[in-house]
């Protein structure tokens, strides 16, 4: 059985090792980390260390790892369990005895040197992430927030997306090298963080400085729409139910194909922070109308794709286990073979129609395919027409 110590140090050295860890990395033979950490705590190696540097890809590392019938110590910054090394060794040797020396994470000495009571913080990491991490904390109105960056992910580039969707109610509080000799912190804005650069590593903390009032069902007319054409939006009323035909709890990735001013997306996205969305529409000036909605309801992480849906590669595109569709062009019989084909398994989709043939072309097309219609609503709100809601499954066919 494999067997770890995993020691968190800070960038100081001159903080006091307890006589444990001292007594471990005095009796230890094989040690591991980046080359940063062994020049931190050479000083406490015995004569006969031997050093496997941990580089990625970390398989490498891991494979030196499995040739040692020894313990290895493992040295790491902060926290080895907060996002870091502890945890993946934890996967990667599910059976291994393990024995964790912690010290401060990142976001804590930043909080702590700003004396914020950190206790309720919310945590994202966008180290190596997606956005959706930040976004949905965002969306969900958290009121204190620390982010991880990577070099991509950067304040910079954190404070102009957020800005880019509406977050202009969060300040920023940047921490660089922190711990260390050269650690440096700061207090600003969002608009003055777009202008500055930040040495690696660094953390942040956005602190919200008022709430951002949402609704549960967006009047339509709040929607920026097409010129001269008010009824080419999904009514509150429908698109409520259309969300909640969605199932959207339990789903990863939506759909949204002719999305024209994007108030399903938006109004999904709301609802369900974690969900991916990607937004399909061949008008062009759909682009725009896309762009101000989101900034207008602090929406971000719309991914819009802008050509004739027909056209579109989407073996290049994430599948999605939701789709509503928004439009047709006249070939919903051909659009849903191309959704059936790159749908998952009991994904779900959603179907509004107001003309009886349009019906029927769907519950053909349904049948041909041999999904399932799995829920269905006629609903009319005010003088509109009267629309029927149409859920379907793609059932798992048995070999």
């Amino acid at each position: 059985m494999y067997n770890f110590y995993i020691i968190g140090i800070p960038d100081k050295m001159e903080v006091s090792l307890s006589a444990e860890v001292k007594e471990v990395l005095k009796s230890q033979r094989y040690f591991s980390g980046g080359k940063r950490h062994r020049d931190l705590v050479a000083k406490y190696l015995p004569k006969n260390a031997q050093w496997i540097d941990i580089a990625v890809p970390l398989e490498g590392t891991f494979k030196a790892y499995e040739k040692i019938d020894e313990p290895i110590v493992v040295i790491a910054s902060g926290d080895p369990l907060f996002f870091g090394i502890g945890n993946t060794i934890k996967r990667r040797f599910p059976e291994a005895k393990m024995k964790v020396y912690s010290y401060f994470n990142s976001l804590q000495l930043l909080a702590q040197e700003f004396q914020l009571a950190y206790g309720e913080m919310c945590i994202c990491t966008l180290t190596g992430r997606d956005w959706v991490n930040l976004d949905q904390e965002l969306i969900r109105g958290k009121k204190v927030i620390g982010v991880l960056t990577d070099k991509k992910k950067t304040p910079s580039t954190i404070a102009k997306r957020m800005l880019d969707v509406g977050f202009d109610n969060y300040k920023m509080i940047v921490g660089a090298k922190l711990g260390g000799e050269d650690q440096y912190c700061t207090e600003l804005s969002l608009d003055e963080a777009i202008n500055r650069d930040f040495s690696h590593p660094n953390c942040l903390i956005l602190i919200q400085q008022r709430a951002i009032k949402r609704t549960l069902g967006i009047h339509e007319k709040d929607f920026y729409i097409l010129n001269g054409r008010p009824k080419m939006i999904t009514k509150r009323s429908i698109r409520l139910n259309s969300i909640s035909f969605l199932n959207l709890n339990e789903a990863k990735h939506l759909w949204d194909v002719g999305y024209c001013t994007g108030s399903i997306s938006i109004e999904a996205k709301q609802y369900a922070p974690h969900l991916q969305v990607t937004a399909f529409e061949r008008r062009e000036e759909s682009k725009g109308l896309l762009k101000l909605n989101q900034r207008k309801f602090c929406v971000p992480g719309i991914v819009g794709i802008h050509n004739d849906f027909f056209n579109i590669d989407l073996a290049e595109i994430d599948r999605p286990d939701r789709i509503f569709i928004g439009g047709h062009g006249g070939r919903l019989a051909e659009m849903m073979r191309k959704l059936h084909a790159v749908i998952e398994n009991n994904g779900i989709i959603v179907f509004n129609t107001v003309s009886e043939s349009t019906k029927q072309d769907f519950l053909n097309a349904v049948k041909d395919l041999k999904m399932e219609i799995s829920d269905q609503m006629s609903i009319q709100q005010d003088n509109h027409n009267p629309i029927v809601i149409f859920q379907a499954k793609k059932i798992v066919q048995n070999i």
